[in-house]
């Protein structure tokens, strides 16, 4: 049903407006006695609960950082079957991102372009919804996602991402740090481990007692990814997201004047399956075997998920094929897991 009607209708719409539309539902389905029928629909089954960062996980399969930018569709998304959410990426200073249109659709590939350029509130704003969230005790666990401000020097960062830490560690159940969008200038350099090593002590620092993960980027050659894990347990992290949008466009089947006119960005969804696991696999090589690893990248089915928990993931994260599959994604999921 889902597939005719994105194929009939709302791939006719302008995909970001789409993707606040889709909100604005996500936001009502949060609400009771919404919430409550909407769950049992797509509740995970007991035994899917993962104990990973300290924290239980109600599955292993959760909403990657940049579908809820705001954190304003937490109970929603948790309502619709993720085991846990990742919100952001959110700035210390507010900002409306790159300009429009900055959202493509490559249908055939099931994959997407986006050079958003982290829209967001800024993380004043995050820290007020978190709160009230709290206050609610809702039942998902969250992630927060960390970037650089757009106006803050490069060689300023440390400054900037430690003023977002401190505002929003204490209202997170964990904190990723994000060195690897293509979408912020100089953000990418930031992973060289000369750099990120300083960058991720003050973060560590600033975020106290509150589980700190780094998101890295597939672009990079295995030998740096290698580096950047190892890194992470040198410092005291308490994982790693492997990863984030590429800018490859090799292999896709979408007519090359479509993609071109999409011009630079970061893709994601399905192109990237094949480079998931292989970043997968030299991440899992460079840490202990308990580290705590999150894969993201080209997962569409219960069967994706899986190769990645066999391959050494923790929890896996999904966002595109959201777009492209529909509400009941994360039911999918969770029921193709548990069969």
């Amino acid at each position: 049903m889902y597939p005719l009607l994105f194929r009939h209708v709302l791939s006719r719409f302008d995909p970001e407006f789409a993707h606040h539309a889709a909100m604005a539902v996500i936001r009502v389905l949060g609400v009771p006695p919404f919430s409550w029928a909407t769950r049992a629909l797509t509740a995970p089954s007991p035994e899917q609960k993962v104990h990973a960062l300290g924290l239980t996980f109600p599955s292993p399969f959760g909403v990657a950082a940049g579908f809820d930018k705001n954190v304003v569709g937490v109970r929603g998304l948790d309502a619709l079957g993720f085991g846990h959410i990742e919100v952001g990426t959110v700035t210390a200073i507010p900002q409306e991102g790159n300009p429009k249109p900055r959202l493509f659709r490559l249908v055939p590939d099931r994959a997407v372009v986006n050079r958003m350029g982290f829209n967001n509130n800024g993380a004043e704003a995050a820290e007020a919804r978190l709160t009230r969230l709290r206050r609610r005790a809702p039942r998902a666990v969250i992630g927060v996602n960390i970037g650089k401000s757009r106006v803050v020097a490069v060689e300023d960062a440390i400054a900037d991402y430690v003023a977002s830490a401190t505002r929003l560690a204490p209202l997170a159940d964990y904190l990723a740090v994000n060195v690897s969008s293509p979408n912020t200038p100089g953000l990418r350099g930031l992973q060289a481990v000369e750099t990120l090593a300083p960058l991720l002590r003050a973060v560590k620092e600033a975020a106290g007692s509150t589980p700190l993960l780094v998101k890295i980027a597939p672009d990079l050659p295995d030998d740096e990814i290698a580096a950047i894990a190892r890194l992470a347990v040198d410092e005291g992290l308490a994982g790693i997201i492997s990863h984030n949008t590429t800018i490859s466009r090799e292999g896709l089947r979408t007519d090359p004047a479509v993609v071109e006119a999409a011009g630079a960005g970061g893709l994601s969804g399905a192109p990237l399956k094949e480079r998931s696991l292989e970043v997968l696999a030299v991440v899992k090589a460079a840490v202990p075997a308990d580290f705590c690893v999150i894969a993201v990248g080209g997962v569409e089915t219960a069967d994706d998920v899986q190769k990645r928990l066999d391959a050494g993931a923790t929890l896996v994260q999904g966002y595109t094929a959201f777009l492209y599959r529909g509400p009941f994604w994360a039911r999918q999921i969770n029921r193709g897991l548990r069969r």
